[in-house]
């Protein structure tokens, strides 16, 4: 069987699409639960369960919330780039995207240190995204969805590659829970259903294989939200498969591929 690990993903973009839409103040609260409660709830219940993440923040998030940004960068979980206000990067020029992508990497690189991994907000890139965040040195993009198994995505024109973590709608919190509201029980037996039937087809797959899910602290903080998370990382550990930040095992993949 091909080695199988979790990654449970965070994106903290909390109020940064509301600020950058000028909202109204009940809007921007909305957000601003990811930072007052979301947040400090994820990082006691990974505490709890010994679990490493990695958490995609905007930078405007990191410039306002410096302090909280720092604490999940201290408990030893992975700060990776997510836009800077939430950005559509495809409606942005090329010089606009790449003024984004910079000012964020310097924002976060003064908390965290080396950024190795980007999400594009909405999971929605331009023609240029990819070369851009390559040009950043980064190892690693979790944004598209034409797999289900993380692989070395080759860039046109060039050499080097980017590793890749690819994503899915019927696995990410909002979808769920914002955009259809689906019950507690019908949510924790889609992730698990997943989890299992991904598990059975690739015990034959000589690649690694991982359950990549994505959430964000505004939406999955809440507290009977909180609990799906708590009981599908129960039913995880209870298969006795291995959590991961992204970074690390991008790596793995990178050494594999270059040996």
């Amino acid at each position: 069987m091909s080695e199988f690990y979790v990654c449970i993903t965070f994106d903290v973009d909390a109020e940064s699409s509301q600020v950058r839409e000028k909202a109204e103040p009940v809007s921007i609260s909305k957000g601003q639960f990811a930072i007052n409660k979301g947040v400090p709830r994820i990082l006691s219940l990974l505490n709890r369960y010994d679990i490493q993440s990695s958490f995609f923040v905007c930078g405007w998030i990191a410039e306002t919330y410096s302090e909280l940004i720092a604490k999940i960068k201290e408990e030893n979980h992975e700060i990776a780039a997510h836009g800077y206000l939430h950005e559509f990067l495809d409606k942005l020029t090329l010089e606009e995207e790449k003024e984004v992508h910079h000012k964020t990497n310097e924002i976060l690189q003064n908390i965290a240190g080396e950024i190795k991994g980007f999400r594009a907000p909405y999971w929605r890139i331009s023609d240029n995204t990819l070369n851009i965040v390559k040009d950043m040195g980064y190892l690693y993009d979790s944004s598209l969805m034409d797999d289900d198994q993380p692989y070395i995505l080759s860039l046109p024109d060039r050499t080097d590659t980017l590793v890749e973590f690819p994503v899915q709608w019927y696995i990410d919190d909002w979808i769920m829970f914002e955009t259809h509201q689906y019950t507690p029980s019908m949510v924790l037996e889609i992730w698990k259903s997943q989890l299992d039937a991904y598990v059975e087809l690739t015990e034959e797959s000589d690649r690694l294989s991982i359950f990549n899910l994505t959430c964000h602290p505004s939406c999955i903080g809440h507290a009977y939200r909180l609990k799906v998370l708590e009981d599908l990382i129960l039913y995880i550990k209870s298969k006795e498969f291995e959590f991961a930040r992204m970074d690390d095992l991008a790596r793995v993949i990178k050494k594999s591929i270059d040996s």
